[in-house]
């Protein structure tokens, strides 16, 4: 496969991970009752208001959400950021890791969990494998 060829796949890739972990910044911005809707959906139980889970739905949406940009911004210049791909790499990986421990511990049902687990793992595996077709 042609560097050219590899250095698009690792976009797509940072890219893919910065939707995945970007997509959280709706729980900055949504109601508590659209928060509680779209974990519902989801498959948790209704959770009653509490202000404290209120502050770390959006203290962890936030956060999320700059990781998620970080990656964007990583896929729009993979050169310039090459030192830290392996980092972001492996970060995604460990997420993936964590996901799957706790979703199995939890006798969660296999969606959303298993998805989660899977595009942590590909997106991650994916990035170290490419890793060095950012390197110039």
């Amino acid at each position: 496969m042609s560097q050219c060829v590899q250095l698009r796949l690792l976009r797509l890739l940072l890219l893919f991970s910065g939707f995945a972990w970007g997509i959280s910044v709706v729980g900055v911005f949504v109601s508590w009752p659209e928060a509680n809707q779209l974990l519902q959906d989801l498959g948790a139980k209704s959770i009653a208001y509490d202000p404290m889970l209120d502050y770390w739905l959006r203290m962890a949406s936030g956060a999320f959400a700059l990781v998620g940009v970080l990656f964007i911004w990583f896929a729009f210049q993979p050169r310039k950021y090459a030192v830290v791909l392996p980092l972001f790499g492996l970060l995604m990986i460990g997420e993936g890791m964590v996901l799957m421990l706790h979703g199995w511990r939890l006798h969660l049902p296999p969606f959303p969990y298993l998805a989660d687990f899977t595009a942590c793992w590909f997106a991650g595996a994916g990035i170290l494998w490419l890793k060095n077709s950012a390197r110039a």
